[in-house]
């Protein structure tokens, strides 16, 4: 298993390369990012929902998640299943520019950013040159310093897109033009949860913003989603707090404080009743792999 950078919003991009996960960890993650995500199944078992609808989870399974949207994958570990994978997670237009010299490699960077995809998954990629770009990133990023980062995180992302070209316009769903993603209010809602999860949660306080009464919005996003804002800002929460124990040395209390819980002991059982265990727990855990 290697984390080598944390949130992009911190650091330009969040990447992984065959992160592991055994022994039922992680057994339901639901949740989305403000960035694009490019996900690369190596191992792994379960179901993945996107837009209300299902994908089996397999191995050579490739992921692309587009800025704020929700993904929620349930994941099997029976007969000593493993979920391995490579994530990168970036602001995509950060990057934009530097597509700009190669016109036909440019305009389906913006496609899979900003354009309506047919379908989030695609199934049996087995390509040497897409697992050399996680490869060889994941042995350059430890060493850069910050002024190189932006300049090999670019060399990276147009290798990832180059590699990822050849394996999209193959299964002949794309169009040579493309539709502008509508930004549905479902996703105006989780925009909002994205900026505001990390202070304490009122209802009307969300309604009032997005102009829509308290019952609209929570009837619109249970019936999008199938879970509450209260639960999807749990596991947003959850999921923000995992990324900082595992990223970062911050005390609990600080880490408490940031995904908007000011009393360190309830963001302690808060922790322990989603993930089985404390955060200075998991935190040792992950440390010791």
């Amino acid at each position: 298993m290697s984390l080598v950078a944390s949130n992009y919003s911190i650091s330009p991009l969040y990447f992984a390369y065959r992160r592991k996960s055994e022994n039922y960890e992680h057994k339901e993650t639901f949740h989305s990012h403000l960035g694009l995500e490019v996900l690369f199944i190596h191992q792994g078992r379960g179901t993945m929902i996107v837009n209300n609808n299902s994908y089996e989870i397999k191995p050579g399974m490739l992921c692309i998640f587009q800025p704020c949207q929700l993904h929620h994958l349930k994941l099997e570990y029976d007969d000593h299943q493993c979920f391995e994978r490579s994530i990168a997670i970036f602001e995509p237009t950060v990057f934009e520019a530097y597509f700009k010299q190669w016109p036909a490699l440019h305009e389906f960077y913006n496609f899979i950013y900003l354009g309506n995809l047919p379908f989030p998954c695609l199934y049996e990629v087995a390509d040497p040159y897409l697992e050399s770009a996680y490869k060889s990133m994941n042995d350059r990023f430890p060493t850069l310093s910050d002024t190189e980062k932006y300049e090999e995180i670019s060399l990276f992302l147009v290798a990832l897109f180059r590699s990822l070209k050849p394996i999209w316009d193959k299964r002949k769903e794309r169009s040579s033009t493309y539709q502008a993603r509508k930004n549905h209010r479902v996703e105006h809602i989780l925009s909002w949860i994205e900026t505001n999860y990390a202070i304490p949660f009122r209802l009307d306080d969300m309604a009032k913003s997005l102009h829509l009464s308290p019952y609209h919005v929570s009837h619109l996003f249970k019936e999008a989603t199938g879970v509450s804002i209260t639960e999807y800002i749990a596991a947003r929460r959850i999921h923000q707090s995992i990324q900082l124990l595992t990223t970062t040395k911050k005390p609990i209390s600080h880490i408490a404080e940031e995904i908007g819980l000011t009393n360190s002991s309830y963001f302690c059982k808060f922790f322990k009743t989603q993930m089985g265990i404390t955060p200075h727990q998991y935190r040792k855990k992950w440390t010791s792999t």
